[in-house]
């Protein structure tokens, strides 16, 4: 399974507003306008990450660099589940971060109703470091160091 990751640009924003109100989706993430997807994609306060798959748009990352050697994994969107894609995707995205924004630490914040997302990062070797609440819902706080 080939799996690419590219830059974002702005006219994949649309697409990824349509991922994020899928049913399927909608649940685990607070969706982005269309406009703010394309301002942050402008902006150098976020990194985004287009997924491609067959050369088909799959999904998107959203990374923050929060100091030289941390990011934050600010959100990953799959179109398409239960094919491998988000692990494979959330891999990669580890290998960008290494190669290119050599940070040496990535966190990430999950609601515990997304039992598959928890199930896939601890999986892949991320461990809870803390807990907080967002509007009722509660929060767990990931890491992992590599």
């Amino acid at each position: 399974m080939v799996l690419e990751l590219r830059k974002s640009v702005i006219s994949e924003a649309k697409a990824f507003v349509e991922m994020e109100c899928s049913h399927d989706t909608k649940g685990f993430v607070i969706p982005y306008s269309l406009e703010k997807h394309a301002s942050l994609i402008e902006s150098n306060d976020v990194i985004y990450l287009s997924l491609y798959y067959e050369n088909e748009l799959s999904g998107f990352i959203i990374l923050s660099q929060e100091s030289q050697d941390v990011v934050e994994f600010r959100r990953i969107v799959v179109a398409s589940k239960g094919k491998g894609l988000g692990q494979l995707a959330i891999k990669e995205m580890e290998q960008y971060c290494a190669e290119n924004l050599n940070c040496s630490k990535v966190w990430l914040d999950v609601f515990e109703s997304n039992s598959r997302g928890i199930y896939i990062y601890k999986k892949l070797g991320y461990t809870q470091f803390k807990e907080a609440f967002d509007e009722g819902k509660k929060l767990l706080f990931m890491e992992k160091t590599f």
